[in-house]
């Protein structure tokens, strides 16, 4: 069964929350990238037609939403040379956004993604197992799957979609068949 055509594109707003609060969208990660990149925050506000003062505000926004400061300033003397940079924790708060939105990106370009919506998983395309080896390489990882039948699976499955799953030897898995590859889920 074939998706039908896509008439609309999708588009998303990503954006990060601690606790129900809101830590950064779009503009705050441009924000904190400028930061990172021009190491001012006068000069961030600038490359982003900002006032000075609203990056201040967004900075104090995103820190009391974390708890702790994520920009780290320094001043200069008489003549200059003061600057900012992002804490171990502004660069934390900005990979994961940058994680989640290039994950969400991805999703969108995806064409098998969006045939999947509209495809049915039949009962008979699913195999319970146990995960019985785990090989990792740089980009790509084996595992292998000893299933009810019994039968061994090998699955070529991403390395970072075993680190997302946690796959370890003895985990329960189900290995879902499709015509052109074999997709692990865990419960």
């Amino acid at each position: 069964m074939h998706a039908p055509i896509r008439k609309y594109e999708s588009k998303y707003k990503p954006w990060l929350e601690h606790q129900g609060q809101a830590i950064l969208g779009e503009g705050r990660a441009k924000l904190l990238r400028a930061i990172n990149e021009l190491e001012s925050i006068r000069k961030a506000a600038e490359k982003l037609s900002i006032p000075y003062r609203s990056a201040w505000e967004h900075i104090r926004k995103i820190e009391e939403a974390v708890g702790t400061p994520v920009v780290k300033t320094h001043r200069g003397g008489a003549k200059g040379g003061g600057g900012a940079k992002l804490t171990e924790e502004g660069e934390r708060v900005l990979h994961e956004y940058e994680r989640y939105e290039g994950y969400l990106a991805g999703l969108s370009a995806d064409e098998e993604f969006w045939e999947a919506l509209y495809m049915k998983i039949s009962t008979r395309n699913k195999l319970k197992g146990v995960v019985k080896e785990v090989e990792k390489g740089e980009i790509a990882a084996s595992v292998r799957i000893e299933v009810e039948t019994p039968a061994v699976i090998t699955a070529l499955i991403t390395k970072n979609a075993v680190d997302d799953l946690e796959l370890k030897i003895g985990d329960d898995v189900e290995a879902i068949i499709k015509a052109t590859e074999v997709m692990v889920s865990k419960e």
